[in-house]
């Protein structure tokens, strides 16, 4: 699977323990701008209304070799493809559960995936922590290059 979309800070600011993978319904236009990289999962986050989950927040921009079209909103509510099943588990999480988009993927097929992930959000000093880890391994790696 290819990665189109990544949400860089999910993973700094959020400790995620489970993750999942659904189906995204998109237009046309939509699929195309995503395959060239415009897309943003920055600030992004997955919504449950009554039986359906939606990616709320995420920005696809325009195509812009589609001509115009004045009723594109960049930020709409995107309908996910989860079973029933799925959808319920994800209701059913303790509380202080966060459900965060990670990536949205391409298939061999030609079809795009989005990486859920279930998870808790860090504290200031897991953040540094995070931070000091980081840095320790940069600097092996500077040193055995």
């Amino acid at each position: 699977m290819k990665t189109l979309v990544t949400n860089r800070k999910a993973r700094f600011n959020y400790e995620i323990k489970n993750q999942l993978t659904a189906g995204l319904i998109l237009s046309g236009q939509e699929v195309k701008s995503l395959k060239n990289g415009q897309g943003s999962l920055a600030g992004a986050y997955i919504s449950i209304k009554g039986e359906e989950a939606f990616l709320t927040h995420a920005h696809i921009s325009p195509y812009k070799y589609a001509g115009e079209n004045k009723n594109f909103d960049p930020e709409q509510p995107r309908k996910l493809l989860l079973k029933k099943k799925e959808i319920n588990s994800l209701i059913g999480k303790e509380r202080g559960s966060v459900i965060i988009p990670l990536e949205i993927m391409e298939t061999g097929e030609g079809l795009i995936k989005l990486k859920i992930g279930i998870g808790y959000g860090k504290k200031q000093y897991d953040k540094r922590e995070t931070i000091k880890r980081r840095e320790v391994e940069r600097d092996i790696r500077r040193r055995q290059n």
